[in-house]
């Protein structure tokens, strides 16, 4: 169990000092927007990129590893929202709960950190579930979070929550550079010398760019929901009416910690050994990257899209906080078990 710890201390050390750097104000909160746009429209996508055009198309194309992944990632959704929308929860909580709970840090975490592990095997399962859970999960839970005005918006109001889905999918360039990967791996063209160095150079910055992002991320939501509760507090001792919004009790945030870091992996893994002994072909390398993929810590975007859409972005981003903190021991125990 060691040497998997000494392979992923450095990644979650990278969390932790952007956190810190985030905490303490010695990087400025205003600048971690321009980090988060670093990230999701440069060296993301050209990692992305160089990945997909490195990896064979059958490992890109493979059926299987869509397969057990999409019904473990919709089975997920559908069970957290059943089980936690309730007086307190409504469909827009219910919906970005469930998301939170069902997509994995993948790109900004997991393509470094279990390329570094399994090797550049590891990309294309990655790549797989990348690309389903932007596209489905996302869209899905997106809409699943606009039914709460859907009986006063009828068909107006979900055609809205499709148009703004689709245009979420449209204007983010993950899709695109996994898309351009996979057309370059299918007709084997290599980039040009110049082209091939600038995407290597920004594809090497991502990891830890992004990952001391995340810990960036998380400071500033913990310190803004304090500083909100503070400002709030401060008006109503001064009669002015305005009521705090209530922190979201512990009962709506562990369990979904327990489905991302517990259930997720569980089902994921369950599901591919019961789809190999069907006879799927599903490799165990491609359900052993899978399953580590699943247990992953929930996705730091998230929280902006719950901001965005209107939900309690204060229990997402808490959510987030802890399935990272457990995940620095969780996520090590889960690569010896598989290992």
């Amino acid at each position: 169990m060691l040497p998997v710890f000494l392979v992923t201390f450095p990644f979650f050390a990278l969390i932790a000092a952007g956190y810190a750097a985030a905490r303490g104000r010695i990087l400025p909160l205003d600048a971690i927007p321009g980090l988060n746009t670093f990230v999701l429209y440069f060296a993301l996508p050209c990692m992305l990129l160089r990945f997909g055009a490195g990896t064979p198309i059958g490992q890109l194309l493979d059926g299987s590893v869509a397969l057990v992944w999409g019904v473990c990632a919709l089975a997920v959704v559908a069970g957290v929202v059943m089980f936690t929308r309730n007086a307190r929860v409504g469909w827009n909580d219910a919906a970005f709960g469930a998301l939170v709970a069902a997509f994995p840090n993948t790109g900004f975490m997991g393509v470094p950190l279990l390329v570094a592990i399994l090797g550049a095997q590891a990309a294309g399962p990655m790549i797989i579930a990348i690309a389903f859970d932007m596209v489905v999960t996302s869209s899905l839970c997106i809409a699943l979070s606009r039914l709460d005005g859907a009986a006063g918006a009828g068909r107006q109001g979900a055609s809205l929550a499709a148009r703004k889905a689709l245009r979420g999918i449209l204007v983010n360039p993950m899709p695109w550079s996994i898309l351009l990967g996979v057309l370059l791996s299918a007709a084997r063209w290599p980039l040009p010398g110049p082209i091939e160095k600038t995407i290597a150079m920004l594809a090497d910055a991502a990891s830890p760019v992004a990952l001391f992002t995340i810990g960036a991320v998380l400071a500033r939501s913990a310190l803004l929901a304090r500083e909100h509760g503070a400002s709030e507090a401060v008006a109503q001792a001064m009669g002015t009416g305005l009521k705090a919004a209530p922190r979201a009790p512990w009962a709506d945030v562990l369990p979904v910690v327990a489905v991302k870091l517990l259930v997720h992996p569980l089902l994921v893994w369950g599901l591919g050994l019961g789809a190999i002994a069907a006879g799927l072909a599903l490799s165990h390398a491609a359900l052993a990257t899978i399953v580590l993929v699943a247990a992953l810590p929930s996705a730091s975007n998230v929280s902006m899209l719950a901001e965005r859409f209107g939900a309690d972005n204060g229990r997402i981003a808490r959510i987030i906080l802890w399935t990272t903190a457990v995940a620095f021991f969780s996520f090590p125990l889960a690569v010896g078990l598989l290992k």
